[in-house]
C-alpha cells in the first residue's frame, strides 16, 4: 500500500479573545511665552504638581500552544489498524487545554471510522498533517471507513485534504456556522452509492472553493436548514452534480435560502445543478443563483424535480416545498441526449415561481438534434435567447401565490 501523505488544516476558534491592554499617559508641556517687542517677560509659571500614576500592568502572556502527536495517543498508521480513538483522544485533549495542534505525522496511512470533531474549544485548535518534502502538494490521502462529521462547530476551516473511497458521505457539516472548505480533493468510484462529497445540513455561512470532487453521488448536497452557501471554482464529476435536497421527505418542513454556485465545471454526470424535493413536504427554497457553469456531457444540466422518489410507488400529495427566485446565468456546454437539457417538474399544487434563464447555451454532446426543454407548472422567463429555446415557462404569477407565500421560510 502506498503510504499516505496529506495536508490537513482544521481550525476551530472559540468565542474567547485575547487582548493586550494599552495604557496611554497624557503629557502636558508648558511653553514660556516670548515677550512682545519692548515688553517685559511674564512671571514664571509655577511648576506642575507631581502626579503619581499607577504602574502599567504587564501585558498578558501569550498562551502557549501544545503539540499533540496522534502516535502518542495510540495511533498506528499502517492503513489497517483503526486509529479513530487515537485521533479523538488527541483532539479532545487539545480542545480542553487549547490552544493546540494535533499533529498527524507524514509517512503513515491512518484509517478512521465515522468521526465527529466537535467544538468550541479553548482558543485555536488545529489538526494538521504536513508533507515537508520541498513544500510539495500532498501525494496521498485519507481512507475513512465512514464519513467525517463536524457537529456544532463555528469558525471552521478545512484546507488541502485529499480523501478517497469513503463508503458514505465524505464530509458532513451539521449545525455548524462559518465554514470554509478550500483546495480539497475527493475521489470515489462513479457507481458507489450515497458517497456525496460534501453534505451540508442546518448550517449557516459556508464557502466551498477551488476543489475537485469525483464521487458516485452528489459532489455537494445542501440539506434543510442551510443558509448562505457559496460555491466557487468547483470541478465536479463524474457523479450526480450539485444538488439542493432532497428536501421534504416524510412530510417534513425544509428551508434553504441564499445559495450561490458560480465559476465551476460539471462533467460526465447524471445531473448538473439540481433542486430535488419530495411530495408532501413544506417550507421553501429561495434566492438561488447558478452562474457561469460549464457542462461537459451532463445528462440533466438544469433540473428542478418536485416529484423526487427513490421507488416507483410514491403516492401523490398536494403539499410541497415551495421553489422560487432561482436564476440560471451563463450555463453553457454539452448534454447527454438521453434526457432533455432543461427539466422543470414542479408541483401541481405549489408551482415554482420567478425562475429566470440568461445566456444559456446547451448543445448535444453527440448528434445534431436539440431536445426540447420540459416544463410543468413553472412560472418565469427567459431574459435572453437560449439554446435550446425555452418557450414553456408560464408568465406572471399563479393565482394561489398568496397562499403559497404563507408557507415560505423567512
Amino acid at each position: 500500500m502506498e503510504l499516505a501523505r496529506m495536508v490537513i488544516l482544521l481550525v476551530f476558534i472559540s468565542s474567547s479573545f485575547y487582548s493586550t491592554p494599552v495604557h496611554a499617559r497624557s503629557h502636558h508641556h508648558y511653553h514660556k511665552k516670548h515677550p512682545k517687542h519692548g515688553g517685559s517677560e511674564p512671571p514664571e509659571l509655577p511648576p506642575s504638581p507631581s502626579i503619581s500614576l499607577p504602574p502599567v500592568p504587564a501585558p498578558s502572556p501569550e498562551p502557549t500552544t501544545a503539540v499533540l502527536n496522534v502516535l502518542s495517543f495510540g495511533a498506528v498508521g499502517d492503513g489497517v489498524s483503526d486509529d479513530t480513538e487515537a485521533f479523538k483522544s488527541a483532539w479532545d485533549s487539545a480542545c480542553e487545554e487549547g490552544p493546540g495542534v494535533v499533529l498527524v505525522p507524514q509517512g503513515y496511512a491512518f484509517k478512521i471510522r465515522s468521526t465527529i470533531f466537535a467544538g468550541p474549544c479553548h482558543g485555536e485548535l488545529t489538526l494538521q498533517a504536513v508533507d515537508s518534502s520541498m513544500g510539495k502538494e500532498p501525494s496521498g490521502g485519507i481512507s475513512p471507513a465512514n464519513p467525517t462529521r463536524f457537529f456544532m462547530s463555528s469558525n471552521l476551516a478545512v484546507h488541502g485534504i485529499r480523501i478517497r473511497n469513503s463508503p458514505q458521505f465524505h464530509f458532513r457539516f451539521d449545525n455548524c456556522r462559518n465554514v470554509t472548505v478550500d483546495t480539497i480533493s475527493i475521489n470515489s468510484p462513479a457507481l458507489s452509492p450515497n458517497t456525496d462529497g460534501i453534505h451540508v445540513e442546518n448550517t449557516v455561512n459556508v464557502g466551498i472553493y477551488n476543489s475537485v470532487i469525483s464521487s458516485g453521488d452528489d459532489c455537494v448536497s445542501i440539506g434543510a436548514g442551510s443558509t448562505n452557501i457559496h460555491i466557487r471554482n468547483l470541478t465536479c464529476g463524474p457523479g450526480h452534480g450539485i444538488s439542493i435536497g432532497s428536501l421534504g421527505k416524510q412530510n417534513t418542513r425544509a428551508c434553504v435560502t441564499n445559495v450561490t454556485v458560480k465559476d465551476s465545471v460539471i462533467k460526465h454526470s447524471d445531473n448538473g445543478v439540481r433542486i430535488k424535493t419530495w411530495q408532501g413536504g413544506s417550507g421553501s427554497v429561495s434566492w438561488v443563483s447558478f452562474e457561469n457553469i460549464r457542462m461537459d456531457t451532463v445528462r440533466n444540466p438544469i433540473i428542478i424535480n418536485q416529484y423526487y422518489c427513490l421507488t416507483k410507488v410514491c403516492k401523490n400529495q398536494t403539499s410541497a416545498v415551495y421553489v422560487s427566485d432561482v436564476s440560471y446565468a451563463g450555463i453553457k456546454g454539452s448534454y447527454d441526449t438521453r434526457s432533455p437539457p432543461i427539466h422543470f417538474g414542479c408541483s401541481d399544487a405549489v408551482p415554482c415561481t420567478n425562475i429566470t434563464l440568461t445566456d444559456v447555451e446547451l448543445l448535444p454532446a453527440q448528434g445534431d438534434a436539440i431536445a426540447d426543454p420540459f416544463c410543468w407548472n413553472v412560472y418565469g422567463e427567459s431574459q435572453t435567447l437560449t439554446i435550446p429555446p425555452v418557450s414553456c415557462l408560464l408568465q406572471g404569477l399563479p393565482r394561489s401565490i398568496m397562499d403559497i407565500n404563507s408557507d415560505r421560510c423567512y
